[in-house]
């Protein structure tokens, strides 16, 4: 396999502090690699996911991103979108529009737009139903929770699929303590929130991507905003804090807009920057 340098980020998204949100790989003008160098060079990195950008082949875009995790692609993720348009920004990419950049991906287009210092992203459709009931006990065991101690729970699916469940009360999501093996037999990533005040508290466990708990998950907390506040279960406008169970201090701005569109924000902060042989 013939290498060569390409400019590299590694970026921390959610994060107001280097090395306390999610950390991302970004590949710079990865269009001549295979997806099976992008798959090896993603199981290398061992982050919960690694990002290449190439030219955009839709005309509305300013770029194209491709989404691995260890375990396989994905077509949509969050903090990958916002730390890969970082990493775009700060290599001198110029979007056709100031302020607003046009991110293309497997989903479709995801729009973005400078929020004060930080990006958001507009929140993908949203398509969601209830958990097969034959399925839901099973999740209810892995995760070690009473059925009682669930309040509401739904099939999320932005790009990425997630069950999502909302208990009752965040020393409960605090508490987990899952069955990793029985959430990757099941084949479900699982985000568990719950309410702590005007906020919400969430984790995320991912077993059958590679991930076992997923530090900060932007397409997670886009899919439970959409679900929740629509269905008044939480605010138009809240922050979602995740990752304290894994040492991390990842913040999500959530909110939405007079529209009905719901934005994702964040800060993201150059921890890694050079060049990788690929």
């Amino acid at each position: 396999m013939k290498t060569r340098a390409r400019p590299f980020f590694q970026v921390d998204v959610f994060a107001q502090q280097p090395y306390s949100g999610n950390g991302l790989a970004v590949v710079m003008d990865s269009q001549d690699l295979s997806e099976a160098q992008m798959q090896a060079f993603a199981r290398w990195t061992q982050l919960s996911e690694t990002t290449f950008v190439l030219p955009p082949t839709a005309a509305e875009a300013d770029y194209q991103v491709r989404i691995f995790t260890p375990g396989g692609e994905l077509p949509f993720a969050g903090h990958p979108t916002l730390g890969s348009c970082h990493a775009w920004l700060e290599a001198g990419g110029q979007p056709r529009e100031p302020g607003r950049v046009v991110q293309q991906c497997a989903v479709g287009l995801v729009h973005l737009r400078r929020e004060a210092t930080d990006l958001a992203f507009a929140a993908p459709a949203l398509r969601r139903q209830a958990i097969d009931p034959t399925r839901l006990p099973r999740i209810i065991s892995a995760l070690g929770l009473a059925p009682g101690q669930v309040q509401a729970a739904q099939e999320l699916d932005n790009g990425p699929l997630w069950f999502g469940l909302l208990l009752d009360s965040a020393d409960t999501v605090r508490r987990l303590e899952p069955d990793h093996a029985q959430l990757r037999a099941l084949g479900t990533k699982i985000g568990v929130a719950a309410a702590q005040g005007t906020d919400l508290l969430v984790r995320a466990f991912a077993a059958p991507v590679g991930i076992l708990e997923d530090p900060v998950t932007g397409s997670l907390n886009a899919s439970l905003a959409q679900w929740l506040i629509e269905e008044g279960h939480m605010p138009s406008r809240y922050r979602a804090s995740q990752g304290a169970s894994v040492g991390r201090d990842g913040r999500i701005e959530l909110h939405r807009d007079a529209h009905g569109q719901v934005w994702v924000g964040g800060a993201s902060v150059t921890c890694i920057s050079g060049q990788v042989w690929l």
